[in-house]
């Protein structure tokens, strides 16, 4: 079984406005209202590749509930924790710049982060966890190690899809899974890179210092994944960029449900490349159909 924990979900309130004009009024041209937050997109997108799981997570107020609803209505197992404080809404104003406008979540007390952490006592010896996302602000620091801890202490795997210090102290304890962009990448071992050879000295040192699979997005360049087998390399597919939002928790969910299945990573990568361009080409994540028709243009050489 895949579980997916999103500790601070969201609405994604995505707004289309035609030149905007900053200190006036403007019209919208189109809006969607969507469930938001990385585990809850890897949940999503794995459904529509019948790859089943089941969504943990904080929710509260009416915003938690449209969420919940929606999920539902996709089919997707929902046994998240219920908090007292409303879910938080992000505003994604695409304009002739992108800009997102990202709320806190909510404050979360001992007794709700105690019941998340139960939430937990399912998961058994051969189950994938994906911890991805943000932590609310109120959620002490270091929070991911104790989930770590109680999903090595179930034999279950993990994927972890997030930045700093919670990716940084992840390693050790050997994540099935990694995904920074090259940027995070960098950021994360305080590094500079001027050629892809730098890329992947480091996308190796992941794998050094703990990581069972890598992969590095490197938006116009493609992706790398790097395993114990080599290292490898996908083409970039081309259509008409549509969105940026949910493409790398399209990329795990790919990457997840295929290896769940088949455990060869190299096949997974592929799938992972289809649904992550998939949702980019998209205006909501990807559908199955399109993933379908994707998968087929994923070349993926062995460097």
């Amino acid at each position: 079984m895949i579980y997916t924990m999103t500790l601070n979900p969201s609405i994604d309130y995505i707004v289309h406005v035609k030149d905007l004009k900053m200190g006036d009024v403007n019209r919208m041209s189109q809006d969607f209202k969507l469930p938001g937050g990385k585990g809850i997109n890897v949940s999503r997108i794995l459904q529509r590749i019948d790859s089943t799981s089941t969504a943990l997570g904080f929710l509260g107020g009416f915003t938690g509930d449209f969420i919940q609803g929606w999920m539902k209505k996709e089919g997707i197992d929902c046994r998240f924790t219920s908090v007292k404080e409303d879910t938080r809404i992000n505003v994604k104003l695409k304009a002739e710049e992108e800009t997102e406008i990202n709320g806190l979540g909510p404050s979360l007390s001992e007794e709700e982060i105690q019941q998340l952490k139960e939430s937990l006592a399912s998961i058994s010896a051969g189950d994938i966890v994906v911890l991805s996302g943000s932590t609310p602000a109120s959620l002490r620091k270091g929070f991911y190690q104790e989930l770590i801890q109680l999903i090595e202490e179930k034999e279950a795997e993990f994927v972890i899809d997030t930045t700093g210090d919670d990716l940084l102290q992840a390693l050790s304890h050997r994540p099935l899974l990694v995904k920074p962009n090259n940027h995070e990448l960098a950021e994360l071992y305080n590094a500079t890179f001027k050629s892809i050879d730098d890329i992947v000295e480091h996308g190796k040192k992941l794998l050094a210092d703990g990581a069972k699979n890598v992969i590095i997005s490197m938006a116009g360049d493609g992706a790398l994944l790097f395993t114990e087998s080599g290292t490898y390399q996908s083409n970039v597919l081309k259509r008409e960029l549509k969105n940026s939002v949910g493409a790398g928790d399209s990329m795990i969910a790919g990457f997840i449900g295929q290896y769940a299945k088949t455990k060869d990573a190299v096949e997974a990568f592929k799938w992972g490349v289809a649904c992550g361009s998939a949702t980019a080409f998209s205006d909501d994540l990807a559908e199955a159909n399109f993933i379908q028709e994707l998968l087929p243009e994923v070349k993926i050489t062995k460097l």
